[in-house]
């Protein structure tokens, strides 16, 4: 936070100009009967530097990846960040929390907005990309929206192998749309293919899956696929950024959206967030497409410029009657995430993705000699698998850190069905890290 040194005869002067003579007169429309007249208790009044020794000391109460090795997944994920990221979200034209609208945009800030937009419709392989969402689960939620918006249905089907923070955030979302949200139960840590083709109908909206899913299993998209197309549902999918560098795009098994989180492209752990949003899908439904899209066009005099296009600026007024009502983006992340793939390219995220699968396979390997330890299921993963524990994982997570291990998700927080460890290992983690990961959960050998 920057020093501001306002005086009292600054701060007098500025309530003069605006009007009134003390703080309180400012808040003096909120009821008397609603504020908090007791005593705060918040201690002396500190010095900078006792502020800044007392902060400091809380920071180094928790537990982070700077302190431990990190083997969670579920959603976040400790990956490396090239230096020139933060140096280019630092500068002080870009940080900012603050999202201009159209006619504050700077051309550099349009241009980085359209070229995240294009990174991102060509990794996913779908027509268009908006300018981010929030994080991925509001992504989800405004997808089922779209998808009710499209079609007038208000059946939901999502396959039981999605992330369930994005399933609460959608309730939340689109509570007021009276959208009805079904989750298709999972059979071994992967969607019932059967029991979709029982509970899909033609009321239905929208099919949901996530993948990799959850668990970090791959689904059978293209069979999905077919079931979804017989009943003329919209097909949404979840990806993982990063898993795209070596596997099938949304567009290739005929998504019709496409969201996800982008906190793997450059953005902190950040103790869970904030996180970026991304949103694509096929150009029939540009119209309904929520959110920012920067559009490319030529100045009077023929030079390239760059604007706000196809946002709907009455989305702030229309209520119940607007596609979406967010009206702004995760700006600064955006940023982040276009300078991230702009420096790595193609060949650089497939590289990454290549080595977080080497890892994991490694690991899930070793582990799997431990005797009590196996896999939950027999289906491929990229860098995010599940693993059976002989006691109650929960255990296990909550021992790890005395050993300076962050030792994965629990599983159950999905599903009863499956008692297990959802580790992640991304390509930063090396194998003297891993072997004692292994040698760690030894402690727990049958």
């Amino acid at each position: 936070m920057p020093f501001i040194p306002n005086s009292d005869a600054d701060r007098k002067e500025m309530l003069q100009t605006i009007g009134v003579s003390k703080f309180e007169d400012l808040i003096d429309n909120i009821p008397k009967s609603i504020r908090y007249s007791g005593d705060l208790n918040v201690g002396k009044q500190l010095s900078e530097y006792e502020v800044t020794k007392l902060l400091s000391g809380y920071a180094k109460m928790n537990t982070s990846t700077d302190s431990h090795v990190c083997f969670m997944g579920g959603g976040a994920y400790d990956r490396f960040i090239p230096s020139i990221v933060g140096d280019t979200i630092n500068r002080a034209e870009f940080r900012t929390a603050y999202t201009p609208y159209q006619a504050e945009v700077s051309q550099g800030t349009l241009q980085a907005m359209y070229e995240f937009q294009t990174m991102i419709a060509e990794l996913t392989g779908m027509d268009l990309a908006n300018a981010s969402m929030y994080d991925g689960a509001t992504s989800f939620a405004e997808a089922c929206l779209l998808a009710h918006a499209q079609t007038k249905k208000t059946e939901i089907l999502l396959l039981g192998t999605i992330n369930p923070r994005y399933l609460e955030t959608a309730l939340t979302l689109c509570e007021g749309r009276g959208l009805s949200f079904t989750v298709i139960k999972m059979n071994d840590g992967r969607a019932d293919i059967d029991l979709l083709t029982q509970k899909i109908s033609p009321q239905t909206a929208a099919v949901c899956i996530q993948q990799p899913n959850f668990f970090g299993s791959l689904e059978e998209v293209f069979q999905i696929q077919k079931i979804v197309e017989e009943f003329k549902a919209l097909y949404i999918s979840i990806f993982d950024p990063i898993s795209l560098g070596i596997t099938q795009p949304p567009a290739s098994y005929g998504a019709d959206i496409a969201v996800g989180e982008g906190q793997q492209l450059g953005v902190p752990l950040s103790f869970g967030g904030p996180y970026l949003g991304l949103f694509a899908c096929k150009q029939k439904y540009v119209r309904k497409l929520p959110g920012r899209i920067a559009g490319m066009t030529s100045d009077e005099n023929g030079i390239r410029a760059f604007t706000l296009t196809l946002q709907t600026r009455e989305q702030q007024i229309k209520r119940e009657k607007a596609t979406s009502n967010i009206c702004t983006n995760q700006g600064l992340f955006m940023l982040a995430a276009t300078v991230f793939m702009e420096t790595l390219g193609a060949s650089g995220i497939k590289q990454i993705a290549e080595n977080s699968f080497d890892n994991a396979h490694y690991l899930a390997t070793e582990i799997c000699k431990i005797k009590g330890f196996e896999m939950a299921n027999d289906a491929e993963f990229i860098f995010e698998f599940t693993v059976k524990t002989p006691i109650d994982s929960q255990i296990i997570i909550d021992q790890a850190p005395e050993y300076g291990i962050l030792a994965g998700v629990n599983a159950s927080m999905v599903s009863d069905d499956i008692k297990g460890l959802i580790i992640c290992a991304t390509e930063i983690r090396t194998k003297d890290e891993m072997d004692d990961f292994v040698k760690f959960l030894k402690k727990y050998e049958l």
